[in-house]
């Protein structure tokens, strides 16, 4: 119960800060991405503190504990290799992202408005994460470098 309480809380804080930030609209995000243009910095500002929290957590905090609070063990990404399908599925995120001028918590946060293009842009991401999951056993394993 502690777990689902705090990781409710972590959501919430979370869409706050993405709506007092305006990340929750395309057009800052779009404006970020356009460094050749009318280039908005807001969402840099939005990443360096994400990544000072992160860094204070995972490099300051962690170390001191033997175990999250509540769970049984710390659950961190072994792999490191940098392979064609991390690629190409981030590529694919990317573009995404680039044309819609949404992140997938973003969007989720924004679904409070029920906004129509909001909610077509959430099922079909849904639908995209579904297809991503039907296509991954179809590649090879030598495509990958941690066989």
């Amino acid at each position: 119960m502690k777990l689902a309480i705090t990781t409710f809380l972590s959501g919430v804080l979370f869409a706050i800060g993405l709506s007092i930030s305006g990340m929750t609209m395309p057009s800052k995000v779009i404006g970020f991405l356009d460094i050749a243009g009318d280039w908005d910095i807001s969402l840099m500002f939005v990443m360096l503190g994400a990544i000072a929290v992160y860094t204070l957590v995972f490099h300051l905090i962690k170390p001191k504990m033997k175990k999250p609070l509540f769970s049984e063990e710390f659950k961190l990404p072994t792999r490191t290799e940098i392979d064609l399908p991390l690629v190409v599925g981030s590529a694919f995120f990317g573009a995404g992202w680039g044309l819609g001028g949404f992140c997938p918590g973003p969007v989720l946060a924004s679904a409070a408005m029920l906004n129509t293009n909001v909610l077509v842009f959430i099922a079909t991401m849904f639908v995209g994460m579904y297809l991503g999951m039907a296509l991954q056993p179809l590649i090879p394993n030598s495509l990958y470098r941690n066989n």
